[in-house]
């Protein structure tokens, strides 16, 4: 037997001897990290830069980036004209394991401390999150946002996206769409602004100019009349230089006014001949010299057709890789084709973005992303681009008191919602990588959140793939909520307009059923609706983001009470377009990859924009053609009446009204004003010219004052390359939507 006294005695001794022991040890520890703290020995050197003349913050970006331009040899310098690929793009090269995992990025200068451009996509959100472990919040698509008519929404917008770059290491954006819809059929629509250039400029600058106060390098794009996908790599967009620049152009000048971009991506189309990464008028008349833009010119990926030429032209950086803007780059500065002077100027515009946007001085510094916020701001954001474009016998919003029964139908309604696919596709938590041109549901479920608002209602869900079983749980429900999709991406183009997969055949069954039918369309662009007569209610939720389902269902039921107002027609049909197809490359067209990589390369075919200056509602009110639902339209659950219009003429023209809510419910009203333009300008009916968010409570009244810009009033003089206001007679308008204004004041400016 065991004495258990002795040995508890000799394990009451280990013990003392082990406690003094670790006493020691820690004493030990405490003093060397105290030792450590204290010794400037320990302490981690200064960078030899660390007090170089160009790190004096109270110099100009300008002037650090000459002090820089200076010290830095040939090859340094022909090192910030290209990348160094792209992840998936070609065979990747040896020093592939210096970039973050995105769409590329451009070497720094370490012995300088001028840090590498790491690049990401971010139309919506951060790209790439799920093959590099990471997360991103996806926003509500572009042009949903767009909506809002909200600039502060769209600084939020842009601050979101520039800080989940920043936290998952990225110091520059490919964002930044505003190709204003000449084409709605275009697969990347959702990407941009909508279609009246005033309206996408200023969300776009907005979004920019946020972005980048993260210390992020901003980008718009696609720098220009980049306005379809089909044949993007060789179609001629052939269009006259004043519509040019009164519209795909002034949403860019707009754009870069408001958010100073470091960068403005040059787009794969040529136009008027000449391919847009090489196309002087654009990059260097324009652009350079017309609207001194300071940043630099980054062509889209694979987009640099040239080396002499497209320098000359104004093209400062080739993305992704370096076919002509590397070693051959180089050979022609040493064999004097491009001067010296030529080089130093692209280097010097890399150099003072990086400088402006805070890059040098605040360094990139991985963190993780805040979920929480995020999912806040995408749903704040997206409720208020809900545009509710029919309520029939105010059958919403939706009480919950008084529903028994609700039918949710339509395919994936039970788990998700749509996104735009391409370059701009976020990847939803829980899965893999997205693939291109997979669509992709982010799990924001209508049917959870729904049942969430009605919990005493019965709640049931039909995919809708059997039409009459769909139909037969709508007649037996109170109400049926039909949630329907159009997916469209990069790379691709609509035929049509049409919901797809039999969508209008499901509708038009579930309201015949039905009449108390609520569709909720998850668009990137406008969509027809023959079943528009038959249901009762139709909301436009376009590709909602992370929290969508959850905006939705507080619009369905009231906790939100819509604002929002189109920023593109929706035509009845595609007779009603410009353009009644999409016109498509010829048989014999190269395809993307050669036309991409040879300095010879041509457009294969054009596209010619004919009507000119009439896009969008300017092509509907000058050929007297109805829309579906016009530009700036949106109702809303309160009403309100518009009064006391009066223009105030001057270098900055005041106009200036009373909106008053005549419900019963608070809302936020968008006021629009538009002008027409004397006769003589030779313009489309009218023109948006400017808008407020007014916020009313019920009953209240607030008067207005909305200021008009005189470039705004302008036409663009071919002659005389320049804008002019033209004198006579103009008509100030104002109201709640293209096709509703109420108010109207005569004005003679000179």
């Amino acid at each position: 037997m065991v004495n258990m006294k002795k040995v508890s005695t000799k394990y009451s001794t280990v013990r003392r001897y082990a406690a003094a022991a670790a006493a020691v040890i820690l004493t030990f520890f405490v003093a060397s990290s105290l030792t450590f703290a204290q010794s400037p020995r320990r302490q981690r050197p200064e960078p030899p830069w660390a007090h170089a003349a160009w790190m004096n913050k109270s110099l100009s970006a300008d002037e650090r980036a000459n002090l820089v331009l200076k010290e830095l040899t040939l090859d340094e310098k022909i090192d910030f004209l290209h990348g160094q690929g792209m992840p998936g793009w070609g065979p990747p090269k040896p020093n592939a394991y210096l970039g973050n995992g995105g769409a590329g990025f451009v070497l720094g200068v370490e012995r300088l401390g001028i840090p590498f451009i790491q690049i990401s996509d971010a139309a919506y959100g951060v790209r790439s999150s799920a093959m590099n472990g990471r997360y991103s919040t996806a926003l509500p698509s572009n042009v949903g946002a767009a909506a809002s008519w909200d600039t502060e929404a769209a600084c939020d917008y842009g601050a979101l996206i520039g800080r989940e770059l920043r936290a998952q290491g990225y110091n520059m954006t490919l964002g930044g769409g505003v190709n204003i819809t000449r084409e709605p059929r275009n697969g990347r629509t959702f990407e941009y602004q909508g279609e009246d250039p005033i309206l996408a400029g200023t969300l776009v600058g907005n979004r920019i100019k946020c972005e980048q106060a993260q210390h992020v390098l901003g980008d718009i794009k696609h720098f220009a009349v980049n306005d379809q996908e089909s044949g993007r790599n060789e179609v001629d967009s052939i269009i006259g230089k004043r519509a040019l620049r009164e519209t795909d152009m002034l949403a860019f000048e707009i754009g870069i006014a408001i958010g100073d971009p470091a960068g403005v991506m040059c787009s794969y189309n040529a136009i008027n001949g000449d391919y847009a990464c090489e196309n002087k008028y654009t990059l260097t008349d324009v652009l350079r010299n017309d609207w001194h833009f300071k940043g630099f010119v980054l062509s889209d990926w694979g987009g640099t057709h040239s080396t002499i030429k497209a320098s000359a032209a104004g093209l400062d950086n080739e993305q992704p890789g370096e076919n002509f803007f590397g070693d051959a780059f180089k050979k022609a500065v040493q064999d004097g084709k491009i001067s010296q002077a030529e080089l130093d100027e692209h280097v010097r515009r890399i150099l003072r973005s990086e400088f402006a946007a805070g890059l040098v001085d605040d360094p990139i510094r991985k963190s993780v992303v805040d979920v929480e916020g995020g999912f806040e701001t995408a749903q704040r954001i997206e409720e208020s681009s809900i545009v509710l474009l029919k309520n029939s016998n105010r059958l919403l919003p939706l009480d919950r008191t008084s529903l028994s029964s609700i039918a949710i139908i339509g395919d994936h309604a039970d788990m998700g919602m749509i996104s735009g696919g391409g370059s701009a596709q976020v990847d939803p938590p829980g899965r893999a990588p997205s693939q291109w041109l997979e669509h992709v549901w982010f799990p924001t479920s209508p049917l959870k959140t729904v049942k969430a608002k009605a919990p005493s209602a019965k709640v049931e869900f039909a995919s809708g793939s059997d039409v009459a079983a769909a139909a037969g749980l709508a007649k037996k429900s109170d109400v049926a909520i039909v949630y329907v999709q159009q997916w469209t991406s990069e790379g691709m183009d609509l035929t049509n307009l049409s919901l797809p997969n039999k969508q209008d055949e499901l509708i038009a069954a579930v309201a015949a059923a039905n009449p108390k039918t609520i569709v909720v369309v998850e668009s990137g662009t406008a969509v027809t609706m023959p079943w528009l007569d038959s249901v009762g209610g139709v909301i436009e939720a376009w590709y909602a983001g992370s929290k969508g389902a959850e905006a939705v269902a507080n619009v369905l039921f009231g906790d939100v009470n819509p604002s929002a107002k189109l920023p593109m027609t929706f035509p009845r049909s595609e007779a009603d377009l410009p353009h009644t197809t999409v016109v498509q490359p010829p048989p014999h067209s190269e395809g993307a990859s050669p036309v991409m990589r040879k300095e010879s390369a041509k457009a294969s075919f054009s596209v010619h924009y004919d009507e000119g200056l009439k896009v969008g509602y300017k092509w509907y009110d000058a050929e007297k053609k109805p829309a579906l639902f016009p530009f700036g339209f949106g109702l809303s659950y309160t009403t309100y009446s518009y009064s006391g219009l009066e223009v105030d003429p001057g270098k900055v023209t005041k106009v200036t009204f009373k909106v008053t809510n005549t419900g019963s419910r608070d809302g936020i009203e968008i006021a629009e004003v538009y002008a027409a333009l004397p006769a003589s300008a030779q313009e489309p009916p009218k023109r948006l010219v400017g808008w407020a968010r007014v916020k009313l409570a019920a009953g209240e009244s607030k008067t207005v004052s909305v200021p008009v810009e005189a470039k705004y009033l302008s036409i663009f003089d071919e002659a005389a390359n320049s804008w002019k206001l033209p004198s006579g007679e103009y008509h100030f308008m104002v109201g709640g939507s293209s096709q509703d204004l109420p108010l109207t004041e005569p004005v003679t400016l000179n």
